[in-house]
């Protein structure tokens, strides 16, 4: 019994034991890149803080006044950036008004490069100054990362832009980066929503749930039709931010061909993209996509296009008269066109299908079937036999008193049999997403502003 019992301490432990990082002190180098607080959720849309400075000019060497301020925070990152590339690293130093509320990070190679806090006290105001380098850009953008509490954050709240001497302003938007979707096709707007009729007579759906229709539902669906060398795409989904499928070789992340209907400012965007592991996709400068439409109503995005089978040209883009597992993803977006990690697991089909061959009507699955036997496994071990492990070891003992099994007393046995299957069960499981994803996979670093 206590040989049994302390092998499921160990698995216990194994299981549900894992590292937590906190950062409510605002030492948060991990984010210098990519100014995203680990917190779980995703960042809120529309920024409610504003970013100000005291000029719009400066040479090197000059000292600019940066204040952030609105509704009480506890959290906050700012940085400046090259403002025509701000993939890029810091920009310049910045130097402290209130050292009890504020503290200076080190990004890379820059010293001083950032500003957080240095606790959880709530705050409307914070103001600091940017000391302009000696190979300073022609444009510094200001931008910062608030965190009101613990899930409620937004991320990279664009401030204003601020120029050398002699250098014209910039006619376009500086506010854009590699994740941005660039288009240089006409785009029209739906004039109404999507059908689910002709699936699998006509055109190769995917529905979720299975008897999903567009055009009076909240649900998701995507649809190939084939035509004589292209094939039209409809894609639908409750979602304002973006949505998105994929061409996968397999069932996981990694070397996929995606396509992405993005909402910026209420305006939808339709690229595509090559996936690289499970990093954000970085979205097409160039587009091999044609007769665009899209439509957002109520919280429904919807967009449509077309492209071809064979696309030579585009050496990212899969011929469309292959086999592939299908994902469906939907997720959060900024504004400016950033795209944050989808929220939920994607919707992925069962197997491999060819869309240009004969029209089928299928779903998908949130699960792997490897995950869905994991999760089963785990709560047949936890729910069921260790608990009836334990109620025959606490109330059965005086029952069985005079009842043998095997040599030994009855209930025992039957506590010894289930805590073996608990463990038994619970290696299966351990292995399973193992399995899975064909190996071990690093953790993403993360950083939390307030934990």
């Amino acid at each position: 019994m206590e040989l049994s019992s302390l092998a499921v301490a160990v698995w216990m432990f194994i299981c549900f034991c894992t590292p937590v990082g906190g950062y409510p002190n605002g030492k948060v180098r991990e984010a210098c890149t990519s100014m995203i607080p680990c917190h779980g959720g995703s960042p809120q849309l529309s920024p409610v803080h504003t970013i100000t400075v005291n000029g719009t000019q400066f040479k090197p060497g000059d000292s600019i006044e940066v204040s952030l301020s609105g509704p009480d925070f506890e959290g906050f990152f700012i940085q400046a950036r090259d403002a025509e590339h701000l993939d890029g690293p810091a920009v310049g130093s910045f130097l402290l008004t209130d050292r009890r509320l504020s503290q200076l990070l080190t990004c890379g190679r820059t010293k001083n490069s950032a500003v957080s806090q240095t606790s959880k006290i709530k705050k409307k105001h914070m103001k600091v100054y940017w000391i302009a380098p000696g190979d300073a850009p022609k444009h510094v953008q200001f931008l910062a990362t608030v965190v009101k509490k613990y899930r409620t954050f937004w991320v990279k709240i664009p401030g204003p832009t601020v120029s050398q001497p002699g250098v014209l302003s910039p006619t376009t938007p500086l506010h854009t980066t590699s994740e941005a979707v660039s288009t240089s096709y006409p785009v029209s707007s739906l004039s109404k929503p999507f059908s689910a009729s002709g699936c699998g007579s006509m055109k190769f759906c995917i529905r979720n749930p299975s008897n999903c229709d567009p055009e009076s539902a909240s649900c998701f669906f995507l649809s190939f039709q084939k035509e004589e060398s292209s094939v039209f795409i409809e894609m639908s989904g409750p979602s304002e931010g973006y949505l998105a499928f994929a061409l996968s070789h397999d069932q996981w992340m990694g070397g996929d061909d995606a396509y992405l209907c993005v909402n910026e400012d209420h305006r939808v965007r339709v690229g595509t993209a090559h996936l690289t592991g499970r990093s954000r996709p970085l979205l097409d400068s160039e587009n091999a996509l044609e007769d665009v439409s899209w439509r957002l109503v109520e919280g429904v995005l919807q967009c449509s296009f077309r492209r071809g089978i064979h696309l030579p040209a585009y050496k990212e883009r899969f011929n469309l008269d292959a086999s592939y597992y299908i994902f469906l993803a939907d997720g959060e977006a900024s504004g400016g066109g950033l795209i944050y990690k989808h929220h939920r697991q994607p919707l992925i089909t069962d197997g491999l299908y060819d869309v240009t061959g004969p029209p089928q009507d299928i779903g998908g699955s949130r699960s792997p079937r490897l995950i869905k036997a994991h999760g089963a496994l785990m709560f047949v071990a936890w729910i069921t036999t260790v608990s009836i492990g334990v109620i025959v070891a606490r109330f059965f003992k005086p029952v069985w008193a005079h009842s043998f099994l095997f040599g030994k007393e009855m209930w025992f046995q039957v506590h010894r049999m289930l805590m073996l299957t608990t463990v038994l069960l619970t290696s299966i499981s351990f292995v399973l997403p193992f399995i899975y994803r064909g190996g071990w996979s690093q953790v993403s670093v993360c950083f939390c502003l307030v934990c």
